[in-house]
């Protein structure tokens, strides 16, 4: 029977995110080198209480309707646990709705804060266990798979048996030539807004183009830097969502045509640059940006989502 760790605080790292990567819709995820960190433990007042520092701070909530708070009701249950009552201490980076993978970042920090308060957490919820649920909950894996995987992962979905669906991914090598760069707009944009601009169909010739860009682009990032620019080309979703993301796109098809592998990180509104020259990349990018909009350059992160167990007042 598992049993909660009373006397440990649980403290969870996860990275920012970017899917898509142009051309590799709903499969292809990238984490990056910014971090929401957060401190939980359980407390025998019962619900839930929340204290954000950082993004979102005056906007998120609270109480048990907060994204991790979801995600960590959702991890006791799959262990046979009722939630107990908790305070969690978020300090957010990620910005909120500007396409980085705040909400898989929240999910997957939730999922880790309950494996890491059940004494056998690590036994009842693995993480592939961990990846179905976050799946379940985001609507989609790519995001989730980098957060909790680190470095480039594709994903996708298997059916293991009648009604039931799995969630694989698989991490691919970078090359140490690619960096990241980012242009992160002040407004957000939100997601399900712009997946709604989506046409259920798309014409072969759309597919069969992406088709080949995202196996390029899996050599490009982790052989051959010189492609990304071919290879980070997209038929099916970018300009499709522009009118959701007008500036964002502006910038993109800029960027583009002076020869900047750009691409709309997740659903936007932020753009993502994969380069081998940061330094050329990154003043042509300054140099079109006002001062609404922040332009970064970001690591890879390789290691994705860690936790971290401490004894309380140790």
């Amino acid at each position: 029977m598992s049993r909660l760790q009373r006397s440990t605080a649980v403290e969870v790292q996860v990275p920012a995110t970017s899917a898509n990567l142009g051309p590799g819709f709903d499969c292809l995820g990238l984490a990056l080198g910014i971090h929401d960190r957060l401190i939980a433990m359980i407390t025998d007042d019962p619900g839930v209480r929340v204290d954000i520092e950082g993004e979102g701070a005056d906007a998120l909530p609270t109480d048990e309707s907060h994204l991790v708070v979801r995600a960590a009701a959702r991890g006791f249950d799959a262990m046979g646990m009722s939630m107990p009552g908790l305070i969690v201490r978020c300090t957010n980076s990620i910005p909120q709705g500007r396409g980085l993978g705040s909400s898989a970042a929240a999910i997957i920090a939730g999922l880790l804060i309950a494996r890491g308060l059940v004494v056998d957490g690590g036994d009842e919820l693995s993480d592939a266990d961990i990846l179905d649920i976050a799946t379940d909950m985001e609507g989609h894996p790519d995001n989730v798979a980098a957060a909790l995987l680190g470095g480039f992962t594709t994903a996708w979905l298997e059916a293991e048996s009648a009604g039931s669906v799995h969630t694989s991914a698989v991490v691919r090598p970078v090359h140490p030539a690619v960096a990241a760069i980012v242009a992160v707009p002040a407004q957000p944009v939100a997601t399900a807004k712009a997946r709604g601009l989506l046409g259920d169909t798309v014409t072969r010739e759309s597919a069969v183009f992406n088709i080949g860009r995202t196996s390029a682009l899996s050599h490009a990032l982790a052989a051959d830097p010189s492609m990304l620019f071919t290879s980070t080309e997209d038929r099916l979703h970018q300009d499709e969502r522009a009118q959701v993301y007008p500036q964002s796109h502006s910038l993109l098809t800029q960027w583009r045509e002076q020869g900047l592998p750009a691409v709309i990180s997740g659903a936007g509104p932020t753009v993502l640059v994969l380069t081998d020259q940061p330094d050329r990349a990154g003043r042509i990018m300054a140099s079109a940006c006002g001062d609404e909009w922040q332009v970064r350059a970001v690591e890879i992160d390789l290691d994705g989502a860690r936790a971290v167990t401490r004894p309380l007042g140790g």
